[in-house]
């Protein structure tokens, strides 16, 4: 079953507060994902990291065509808030 993605918000400290098609609300964060893979590094730009967008289909978000989640992801690792 996938969680699709209803709206993306960046917020301070590299979070993500992300409101999914059931209207649950999670925190994601992205910092442990710098450790991981050189490529979230680059949302250290804060300009970039603002940039984040629900994809179409609402299977995951993305910032450029080289750095995205899916939906999955962000449910699975994401904190509830709501």
């Amino acid at each position: 079953m996938f969680h699709r993605v209803k709206e993306v918000i960046p917020m301070e400290n590299m979070l993500l507060r992300i409101k999914f098609i059931n209207n649950q609300i999670k925190m994601y964060d992205i910092k442990p994902l710098m450790k991981k893979w050189n490529v979230f590094n680059e949302l250290k730009d804060n300009e970039l990291f603002k940039k984040v967008k629900v994809d179409q289909g609402s299977y995951g978000i993305s910032w450029n065509d080289e750095i995205d989640l899916s939906c999955d992801e962000l449910w699975k690792n994401g904190n509830l808030i709501e």
